[in-house]
């Protein structure tokens, strides 16, 4: 388990930055296409309007062509355009000559031309000028135009689009961030306790062996009993610093009976049990040959984890932790089943997050090991197989047959 930012985090990190390139790069480039289409439109309607004018221009019944060519041509047109004489000057005295374009009416005509020419320069700029020629000799005049007003909203619209989508991919990273950090206290924390908790049998255990020796130090045969149970919880401390070191490394699996392993963990509690000061009936019952690659260590720790919470959970004066070995086509099967308070639905799930805890010891991190070595170590499956308040608990894990 990393405490830290790892390559899951990097990469997170890389995908979002790639992704808001794609978004950018995909954005402008499709309204760059829409654009491009909308300028030749905006062109062949110009274009148009000139072959019109010049048609006109060379008709022998110029006013009916003339009404025809208002009506149905110059009429939609909703983007700027100046008409000018051959050598680019603007008729102000025209004001067909001028379209979609707002000048402020106080403005003299001096102040006119000046915009006018300015714009003229900027049009010829984006868009080539389109001569009307009159019999292939003469130009006439000289179209110059500019962008519509739903162009000019297209161009910008890509950037502002970026920009939301920056501010958001921003805030999704700094949530990220957050919740990275968030979750590393937690872990922390987590661990704090998790340690704690881990530790706190077997020193219970030697507190109270210790206890009994001073009350039975005169009977040796007593004392010898009591000082092997004091190596054997020596022997779970040093195996529990072993369980802390491997969280990180990959572990060695080796094929076990689960059945003799899972044994091995109930016979420790059961000597224990009477400390706890609560009467519970912890058993195993099921395939006695069943068979799966383990790492013993890690797979002890989380049947201890199960077996602590389920020691948590129960309230009443009759406790019951039953433990299940059965298998089905590909998998060994395990079952954790207790008589405690349950768990409710919404929080199922939660109980696997590091830092979850709905007391003040237990289910910081130990059930979030769990699923860790399970999942992430053994390639087996660990869920809350059913659960109710006030019915208990089963926790179900599953492991690959051999």
């Amino acid at each position: 388990m990393k405490l830290s930012g790892g390559p899951a985090s990097v990469n997170f990190k890389f995908l979002l930055l790639l992704m808001a390139l794609i978004i950018a790069f995909g954005t402008l480039y499709y309204t760059d296409q829409l654009v491009k289409k909308l300028q030749k439109k905006e062109k062949e309607i110009v274009e148009l309007y000139a072959k019109g004018i010049e048609y006109v221009a060379n008709s022998n019944n110029p006013e009916a062509d003339i009404t025809f060519l208002f009506e149905n041509i110059i009429r939609p047109i909703d983007f700027p355009m100046i008409l000018t004489d051959s050598e680019d000057n603007p008729n102000l005295a025209d004001k067909s000559s001028i379209r979609n374009i707002e000048i402020d009416s106080t403005y003299t005509q001096g102040q006119i031309e000046k915009i006018l020419r300015k714009l003229i320069r900027e049009f010829d700029k984006v868009h080539p000028p389109i001569n009307i020629v009159y019999q292939d000799t003469m130009i006439l005049t000289r179209i110059h135009y500019g962008d519509s007003q739903l162009i000019n909203q297209l161009k910008y619209y890509p950037y502002f689009q970026i920009g939301v989508a920056a501010m958001f991919i921003l805030l999704a990273y700094f949530g990220f961030s957050y919740v990275k950090k968030s979750e590393q206290k937690n872990i922390w924390v987590g661990m704090a306790k998790e340690t704690a908790h881990q530790f706190g049998t077997p020193i219970s255990s030697l507190m109270g062996w210790l206890e009994m020796l001073k009350i039975n130090y005169n009977d040796p045969n007593k004392v010898l009993d009591i000082s092997e149970e004091i190596e054997n919880d020596v022997e779970k401390l040093n195996k529990i610093t072993n369980r802390f070191s491997k969280i990180g490394s990959k572990p060695e699996l080796k094929e076990v009976n689960l059945y003799q392993e899972v044994t091995k963990v109930i016979d420790y509690f059961n000597r224990r049990l009477p400390q706890t000061g609560k009467t519970v009936n912890l058993s195993i019952e099921g395939e006695k040959e069943l068979k799966a690659k383990i790492n013993s260590e890690l797979f002890d720790w989380v049947i201890e984890n199960l077996i602590k919470n389920s020691l948590d959970a129960i309230e009443t004066k009759n406790g019951m932790i039953n433990i299940k070995l059965s298998q089905s086509r590909k998998f060994a099967e395990i079952e954790v089943t207790d008589n405690g308070k349950g768990i409710d639905l919404k929080n199922r799930k939660e109980v696997f997050r590091p830092g979850y805890s709905t007391k003040k010891r237990g289910w910081g991190l130990g059930l979030s090991l769990s699923k860790r070595i399970i999942e992430g170590y053994h390639n087996g499956k660990i869920f809350v197989k059913s659960s109710a308040p006030g019915q208990g608990t089963t926790f179900k894990i599953l492991l690959r047959k051999i």
